[in-house]
């Protein structure tokens, strides 16, 4: 004898919740692109309008295109807007070395070389993180003052000298934590083969340090190409002047300002941040993948 068993019934398709949740996702993010560059647009599109226009349209769109203000913001000076770009691409590039360099043998004696003090060394260094740059400018210019490098032949040796000397202790800290993360049997092996000090340094610690590295010249590339201050003290010769101080030429409240060409200007001192991040993210990832150590 057989019993049939009752079939649960049978309901419609029921709409999935985690698609839902994605679409969800999707327009947070879509908003939180929109407002992260919608600044970047704006700049864009004012950057093309005509004087009067910057004034009445605060719109994206211009409604008169103005190409011209290029044109009138590569020449509105003695001397071409090319000469500031070379300037700040030229302090940039040998604080990108310099820091490379300085900051990465300073931390392989952190994380890998037995010195007397090293603890005390290292959280000097760490605690000059605690104090804000516009207070270290003031002794800097005092010092390179006296020692006449301010204004003098060689007027970038002051903004470039601390990168040579390992002064960025945020950069030196990065270092340091990747290294440790590197096994001593590394450095054991090496003494082994009869490796010294300097001979694991180049033969192991710096091929696998090659994503700290790239990180460094990521933000020491960023943090100089954009910074005012320093150079702006520093800097006193119109034909020494970077970028970023340059920019500030077209705002003068003595005369008409050329809002239209600062912006024009503005646009084009993105590109060689934008084209430098995206060489240099390219070659981070690749370190990191090709970088990995097997057990």
């Amino acid at each position: 004898m057989t019993t049939a068993t009752a079939e649960p019934p049978v309901t419609g398709p029921r709409r999935p919740r985690a698609g839902r949740g994605q679409a969800v996702r999707l327009l947070v993010l879509i908003a939180i692109v929109v407002v992260v560059l919608y600044p970047l647009f704006w700049m864009i599109g004012t950057s093309v309008k005509s004087q009067q226009e910057i004034v009445s349209n605060i719109g994206l769109l211009p409604k008169e295109f103005t190409p011209g203000n290029y044109v009138d913001g590569w020449t509105n000076f003695d001397l071409s807007f090319g000469r500031f770009f070379l300037n700040s691409a030229m302090v940039s590039l040998l604080t990108v070395v310099g820091n490379a360099v300085s900051c990465l043998l300073a931390a392989y004696a952190f994380a890998r070389l037995r010195f007397r003090l090293r603890g005390m060394w290292f959280a000097i260094m760490i605690g000059t993180l605690l104090l804000p740059g516009h207070v270290l400018i003031v002794p800097q210019y005092i010092l390179f003052r006296s020692l006449g490098l301010v204004g003098g032949e060689w007027p970038y040796l002051p903004l470039l000298i601390p990168q040579f000397l390992a002064t960025e202790a945020f950069f030196v800290f990065l270092m340091v934590q990747f290294m440790r993360g590197i096994p001593r049997e590394l450095d054991e092996a090496a003494k082994i083969d009869g490796a010294s000090a300097f001979g694991i340094f180049r033969h192991v610690i710096l091929p696998l340090s090659r994503p700290a590295l790239v990180t460094t010249a990521i933000f020491s590339f960023i943090w100089t190409w954009n910074d005012f201050f320093r150079q702006l003290v520093f800097l006193s010769s119109l034909e020494d002047y970077t970028v970023p101080v340059a920019l500030t030429l077209f705002i003068d409240s003595t005369s008409q300002s050329a809002v239209g060409p600062m912006f024009a200007m503005s646009v084009l001192s993105l590109l060689p941040v934008f084209l430098f991040f995206l060489a240099f993210q390219r070659m981070l990832v690749e370190g990191i993948n090709t970088s990995g150590l097997k057990g």
